[in-house]
């Protein structure tokens, strides 16, 4: 799969994993449902070069999960193992969104259109380009970044949000 804007400036993707379309590590972090526990996680981050790119968080009666995307997830594994987190890692597929009303619309049309559906999606505090961004939870990430390209939409790899 490749991408680009206009004919000839196509760029193929392969993340360091060997796969070839662009997509961004989720982190799962486990928390007890008690005070401070968000204000541990964001700590362990101080005087490392991980950012906190994006977060949400999934609150239950006994636990929380909290959905992590990281400027440098290879060391962001690393923080969060160090300081003994449970975690587990999938994958997202990042877009950037157009300037100008309905591009949030847009995205989920396009998304329709291929039959492809969103698990859930949350907005990225870091705009790698200066526009608004959104992270994904699809199906397939592959088919939906397909879908989004052909559509006009910027697709954001691992590379952009360490820059």
């Amino acid at each position: 799969m490749s991408f680009g804007e206009g004919a000839g400036s196509e760029v193929d993707f392969e993340t360091m994993q060997g796969r070839n379309w662009p997509s961004l590590t989720q982190f799962s972090v486990f928390l007890e449902n008690r005070v401070g526990q968000l204000l541990e996680v964001i700590r362990a981050f101080h005087g490392s070069k991980v950012k906190i790119v994006g977060l949400t968080i999934s609150d239950s009666a006994d636990c929380s999960i909290l959905r992590l995307v990281l400027s440098h997830p290879e060391q962001g594994r690393e923080i969060l193992a160090l300081h003994k987190l449970a975690f587990a890692e999938n994958e997202l597929l990042g877009a950037e969104l157009p300037a100008g009303p309905g591009s949030l619309a847009d995205l989920c049309a396009a998304l329709l259109q291929a039959e492809i559906n969103i698990h859930y999606a949350y907005p990225l505090i870091i705009h790698p380009h200066g526009r608004c961004a959104v992270a994904l939870h699809v199906d397939s990430i592959e088919q939906a970044g397909t879908a989004l390209h052909a559509m006009g939409f910027e697709i954001i790899c691992e590379a952009d949000l360490s820059a």
